[in-house]
């Protein structure tokens, strides 16, 4: 027996101290309700479940910022809603002026509409704001201008770099709509003689059929009249005959006609199609595409540049500077996207200076505001698609948030009926060695019955 050190008791003393650590421990795990609470816990999963809390809330503020800017957008598309309503009534003004019915004196009257309708597109254009932020007049896009009027309708998006666009007329095709020739009818005198036969032609599905004493006008006037029917115009001439054209250019312009009886006996059943405009690649300085007249530039550094040509002539097209919005919708650097609005004020579409105090003027005012009434559609249409990318965006976000979030929580989140039982296995020892440290303190003084 050993009374200077009492081993026992310094064991159940180390096992008191773990048991009493592992304890308090497990008390803090389930009073937090999380497994790591402090480096020492987990040293490595403290790491990676830090770094996925920064996600986390970075994802959580990119959807905030996704939503911000869908009211933006909605914002901007609400003004645009009542431009399209004020052109709509600036066109029906312009119709009405065209008519020879009104006098000078009520032209005037119209005109004074016009301009206040024209003022209040300005206004909508100027003062439409979101956080103080102006979208319509131009500083929210990018500004392209053409050197004359070769190229019209110009706009950018913002993948639009700022630059210049040098367009030779050499290398510049206008687009041409579908045309057939009919040379049956050659021999005749003029467009007041009588076709001669029996004759039948369909053109777009739209059929036609002529008595012989018909003249040529009345095969005219017939084909014409049908015109926004079959989208197709019809013109005779001596030593040509009737020749078909379509009423738009481009690939999407056709004329599909059966094959033809008496002075329509030269039209086969086949199809006629129109082509669309040809720039070049190298000028453009990326690939595009056509529609009609209408070109769209598909890559490089002025990718979404769209003009329209009005005629074969060189032009330089100059992009300013994009001030296109950047929406941070990711929880990175650089995970954006970008949202171009363009100047919707009346001069940006053309209708700044409309006059429609003469039939002439009126009438070709029509084509102007009808000509504004598409930028502003199509202006609605982008504005719609970035809407609809960010409620995609939102949804995604929030999935992946709710991924990550699960993540972390396996990773953090204490398991809190496993951590209870741990508690009452570390109490219950605990417990023991405090017993057994006092069975342990008594056994030394057994030395004691020694000297009795």
């Amino acid at each position: 027996m050993i009374i200077n050190h009492n081993i026992a008791s310094l064991n159940t003393q180390r096992q008191l101290s773990t048991n009493t650590s592992n304890q308090s421990k497990n008390i803090e795990k389930l009073s937090s309700g999380l497994r790591i609470n402090r480096a020492g816990d987990d040293a490595a999963g403290l790491a990676i479940s830090e770094k996925m809390r920064g996600q986390i809330r970075g994802l959580d503020q990119a959807s905030r910022n996704a939503q911000d800017g869908i009211s933006l957008i909605q914002t901007a598309e609400g003004a645009l809603s009542e431009t399209h309503s004020i052109l709509q009534r600036m066109r029906e003004l312009a119709v009405q002026s065209a008519n020879d019915t009104n006098t000078t004196s009520d032209r005037s009257e119209i005109q004074k509409e016009v301009n206040q309708l024209t003022s209040e597109i300005d206004r909508i254009g100027n003062s439409t704001e979101f956080n103080t932020k102006k979208l319509l007049n131009g500083s929210a896009g990018v500004a392209v201008v053409a050197s004359n009027g070769t190229a019209a309708n110009l706009t950018g998006t913002a993948d639009t770099s700022a630059g210049t666009i040098n367009l030779t007329a050499a290398n510049l095709t206008l687009a041409l709509a579908a045309s057939k020739v009919d040379a049956t009818s050659t021999g005749l005198a003029n467009a007041g003689t009588a076709l001669g036969a029996a004759s039948a032609l369909t053109v777009n599905g739209t059929s036609f059929s002529f008595a012989a004493t018909d003249t040529v006008q009345n095969a005219l006037d017939a084909f014409n009249n049908a015109s926004a029917t079959t989208g197709v115009n019809a013109k005779w001439a001596a030593g040509t005959g009737f020749t078909f054209t379509s009423t738009q250019e481009g690939s999407a312009a056709s004329i599909t006609t059966n094959a033809g009886t008496g002075m329509f006996a030269a039209t086969t059943a086949t199809t006629a199609a129109g082509a669309d405009a040809v720039a070049t690649n190298a000028e453009l300085g990326g690939s595009f595409t056509a529609s009609g007249n209408k070109i769209t530039v598909t890559s490089g550094n002025f990718k979404g540049l769209e003009f329209t040509l009005t005629a074969k002539a060189a032009v330089d097209l100059t992009v300013g500077t994009n001030n296109a919005l950047k929406m941070q919708i990711g929880a990175n650097q650089d995970q954006n996207m970008s949202i171009g609005i363009n100047d919707m004020r009346a001069d940006a579409l053309g209708v700044g200076s409309i006059s429609v105090t003469s039939q002439a003027t009126a009438n070709t005012s029509v084509t102007t505001i009808q000509n504004a009434i598409e930028k502003v559609s199509a202006e609605r249409s982008k504005l719609g698609a970035y809407q609809n990318r960010l409620d995609h965006t939102i949804n995604n976000l929030n999935t992946s948030s709710e991924n990550l979030t699960a993540s972390e929580s396996r990773i953090r989140d204490v398991d809190m009926a496993k951590e209870m039982s741990d508690q009452t296995k570390n109490s219950i020892l605990a417990q023991a060695a405090q017993a057994m440290l006092a069975q342990a303190n008594q056994q030394p003084q057994g030395v004691l019955q020694l000297l009795r």
